[in-house]
């Protein structure tokens, strides 16, 4: 079956669009990337979605919003299909996670409500293709955070090896951080993920502020690498409740927002750091927060490290990931970036949204998409609503035929 995936982040710089190809076999779970294309959120776009997460814009607003991102969402479709060089009649579904705007967590750690924008209808009415969205509703219904939903894809691709020693931490860095920790072996159902706090979101605060918006983002760690960093205030910082908070737990924008960084910049200013020694010393809090969540909530001692997501194209950072496990786990602790782990599909930019696309299809089957121990929900369920296309009855026609031969 082939599925379009849509992705874009809590760093709201734009869609990651992948064209894949799923099937079920009797050796398990396959799955192919054909295309991906990545679709920048224009100033204006962007402007809008950062004023939501801030709480800022009427309903009107919102609803205007969700209309517009979906479809731009689907304007991603249709370039990664074509991007793919296939027909748009070969592929029957699209997954979309949408556009995080809200994700509020009580102080006890519970999530009262989610939402993602990115109008589902809008998808399948301008690709003709049925469209699953708005999967982390279901998991927090369930008592869970909705987050993270990615598990369920590191279960059937990244699982370590039968009696491999320790686990294997797979680190998402997108604006926000989060780790699937995974145990060797099938019969080991030993998986806990959760968001480990700030990813990107500091540091393309940091590159904005010293830049005067010139940047946003980064690039390669350029600026953090010609900062100091301040070690006092990277621990001042960690003492923050969120990061002594047991799993499961997730966090947004929401948090770790513009507003917090403001007041860490003010802070570092008082301490006579430079833009740049912000940046590195930011930079060091979030490698300093990955670390110390391997050491208070890894399942077992981390044997290898994946990246993942756009903080995965930051040597700098990967550097200093890799200098704070050494310090607060006391190994050398190899890190790989995604895309260099052998049999996987797609690379570090395009997993999340192959994610998305697994999601949609595991719904359209009727299969659970949530790894309850992750997320904290009561149990498993069918994740996402269906808009349906053109190609609908078709598609269940097709469905109906796979379930009747087994």
């Amino acid at each position: 079956m082939r599925v379009v995936g849509l992705m874009s982040g809590t760093s709201a710089d734009g869609i990651d669009a992948v064209a894949a190809e799923i099937r079920s076999t009797e050796d398990g779970l396959g799955m192919r990337q054909l295309a991906f294309e990545r679709v920048a959120w224009s100033a204006e776009e962007k402007g809008a979605i950062e004023r939501l997460i801030a709480g800022c814009g009427d309903t009107r607003s919102l609803s205007r919003a969700g209309f517009l991102l979906g479809a731009r969402f689907a304007e991603a479709a249709l370039r990664v299909v074509k991007r793919s060089g296939l027909g748009l009649e070969s592929f029957v579904l699209i997954g979309s996670h949408g556009q995080t705007v809200w994700h509020e967590v009580e102080e006890d750690g519970a999530v009262q409500s989610t939402l993602q924008i990115g109008e589902a209808a809008v998808i399948a009415e301008r690709t003709g293709i049925t469209t699953v969205a708005d999967f982390r509703v279901a998991d927090v219904a369930a008592g869970g955070q909705g987050a993270p939903l990615i598990p369920v894809f590191d279960q059937y691709f990244l699982r370590p090896a039968a009696g491999s020693e320790g686990c294997r931490a797979v680190q998402n860095i997108g604006g926000i951080g989060n780790v699937t920790f995974l145990a060797g072996g099938e019969s080991d159902g030993t998986t806990l993920a959760f968001d480990t706090g700030p990813g990107n979101a500091l540091i393309d605060w940091a590159a904005a502020h010293a830049t005067n918006g010139a940047m946003q983002f980064d690039e390669d760690g350029r600026l953090a690498a010609r900062g100091r960093r301040e070690d006092t205030l990277v621990e001042r910082w960690l003492a923050h409740p969120f990061y002594q908070q047991r799993p499961p737990k997730s966090t947004g924008r929401e948090l770790f927002s513009g507003g917090l960084a403001a007041k860490y910049r003010q802070e570092a200013a008082e301490a006579g750091l430079s833009a740049a020694d912000f940046a590195t010393t930011v930079t060091e809090l979030t490698a300093a927060s990955i670390a110390e969540s391997y050491r208070r909530f890894a399942p077992k001692p981390v044997a290898e490290v994946v990246v993942c997501g756009g903080g995965a194209r930051n040597p700098f950072l990967l550097a200093r990931i890799g200098a704070q496990l050494k310090r607060r786990c006391g190994a050398n602790v190899p890190i790989a970036r995604y895309g260099e782990v052998e049999g996987v599909p797609g690379d570090e930019e395009s997993k999340e949204a192959l994610g998305f696309a697994l999601l949609a299809w595991l719904t359209m089957r009727g299969e659970s998409g949530n790894v309850p121990a992750c997320t904290g929900a009561k149990g498993a369920r069918v994740l996402g609503k269906i808009s349906p296309g053109r190609n609908f009855r078709a598609l269940v026609g097709r469905l109906q035929v796979n379930e009747d031969c087994g």
